[in-house]
């Protein structure tokens, strides 16, 4: 059957604490953890929709999540292996044809670093948005990816590298 919970049982008490201090937390975090999936997915579009899906997945989980060091962390990863999940799904369906989102992120404001982003694999786009735009460090980053160190440190030098080359072949000053 149901259960009858009224506001003066314990178990109503703790479904408001854990409410407000998911609110809390969201508050603090969504638009943050939106950019930061906008820029890494390359679509403002899917970076909003895997925030939400991240937040979602935390608020289900929020007992275990909220006790995490960085909490953050893990919605902006079940984000991302959302979009992820979903990509692969997509180009199922169509057959491998590639989606070419038309990001307009509010942050950078550079074009041509939105552009060169753009080029990099989805994991060096990630890490390279948690290490310079979250302002995460590279252990933060791979407990919310959970990757090792090791990985982090790899992905994130790949990535510069490449991000670099691309500047250099897309620098339009004179």
């Amino acid at each position: 059957g149901e259960v009858d919970i009224q506001p003066g049982d314990p178990e109503f008490m703790t479904i408001q604490v854990v409410r407000a201090d998911f609110a809390t937390f969201f508050e603090q975090h969504h638009a943050e953890m939106v950019r930061a999936m906008t820029l890494a997915l390359g679509d403002p579009d899917l970076g909003r929709d895997a925030a939400a899906e991240g937040f979602a997945r935390a608020l289900q989980r929020w007992s275990t999540v909220s006790v995490l060091a960085n909490p953050e962390g893990w919605v902006y990863r079940a984000g991302i292996n959302w979009a992820r999940s979903r990509w692969r799904k997509i180009r199922r369906e169509r057959f491998g044809l590639q989606i070419d989102g038309e990001a307009r992120p509010t942050a950078p404001k550079d074009e041509a670093l939105v552009r060169a982003l753009r080029r990099l694999s989805v994991d060096h786009r990630t890490v390279v948005v948690g290490r310079y735009y979250l302002d995460w460090s590279e252990d933060q980053l791979a407990t919310a990816l959970d990757i090792a160190p090791g990985t982090v440190k790899s992905r994130l030098s790949r990535a510069l590298t490449h991000l670099s080359e691309l500047m250099e072949h897309n620098d339009d000053r004179p």
